[in-house]
């Protein structure tokens, strides 16, 4: 597993954090039922190539599974001490926005 402090295996390749990011973005993006989504992604991660991003993908679902059945502990979140209003709400609050008037980018700055 490597030396890091997560358990998942996301964290355990090759890829940079950075790259890791660019790759969720880009799945975000680039829907299922995009042609060439692999080659598009890999495109937009950089340093990588299409069979790279689909192994990656492979990794990630393999992940998320193994969190949803509890097999993988998720690290316990510090808050920060200047946190905004944002941050401090709570994720059952998150879920019963249903519109862009009620979510928390609309809400006032301190």
């Amino acid at each position: 597993m490597g030396s890091s402090q997560f358990s998942s295996s996301t964290y355990d390749s090759n890829w940079t954090p950075e790259q890791n990011k660019m790759f969720e973005n880009a799945l975000a993006i680039y829907d299922t039922d995009v042609p060439d989504r692999w080659q598009k992604i890999a495109k937009l991660v950089g340093g990588t190539n299409e069979q790279e991003v689909k192994r990656q993908y492979e990794i990630l679902l393999d992940d998320i599974k193994r969190i949803e059945s509890g097999k993988v502990r998720l690290p316990k979140y510090r808050r920060n001490e200047g946190s905004s209003r944002i941050n401090d709400i709570s994720n059952e609050e998150q879920s019963r926005w249903g519109d862009e008037a009620s979510s928390p980018t609309s809400l006032p700055q301190e």
